[in-house]
């Protein structure tokens, strides 16, 4: 799959789901909050899936099992099931799946990346590419993530919830 020249522009994570009650509002999703200065003080709205970028000559399911192992330390495993991509304010389109999974937020061991900071000071200074890590109910997933990324909860609910109505 090719990006239209926009690469940078585009990309792939993964939405880690758990089970822990009734059918279909009984889940936690798994979501990161992004590290470094910018993202210091902020939560409400900040908050995302793991992903990144795609890279030349890889698939975007490939970038978004890439991108969940660099950020967090752990290997996801499918199946995996498509989500409908979302474009966010910025432009940024984001492709996701979703799996069943766990982890232990607390165990996260993330990427760093470098940035000059302060901006101007000719520093360069590392900072962890995520700096918390936490499974949320769909409701307060909806509050914390990044308001174009709350499509995935909502079409993970739906979908969930279709699997366990009665025929």
């Amino acid at each position: 799959m090719t990006d239209g020249g926009r690469r940078g522009k585009v990309s792939a994570g993964l939405l880690m789901y758990r089970e822990c009650g009734a059918p279909a509002d009984g889940i936690e999703v798994f979501l990161v909050h992004p590290g470094g200065p910018f993202f210091r003080n902020r939560d409400e709205g900040a908050w995302t899936i793991p992903k990144g970028g795609i890279e030349a000559g890889e698939s975007p399911l490939a970038a978004a099992e890439r991108e969940f192992r660099e950020e967090t330390g752990f290997t996801p495993a499918g199946p995996y099931v498509e989500l409908t991509p979302v474009q966010q304010r910025g432009g940024k389109t984001v492709m996701a799946w979703a799996f069943r999974g766990d982890c232990d937020p607390f165990k996260v061991k993330p990427n760093t990346f470098s940035m000059e900071w302060p901006r101007g000071s000719g520093r360069q200074r590392e900072f962890p590419e995520i700096d918390y890590a936490a499974f949320f109910t769909p409701d307060d997933a909806r509050r914390k993530l990044n308001p174009a990324q709350v499509a995935f909860i909502d079409e993970l609910v739906a979908l969930l919830a279709r699997r366990f109505e009665p025929s």
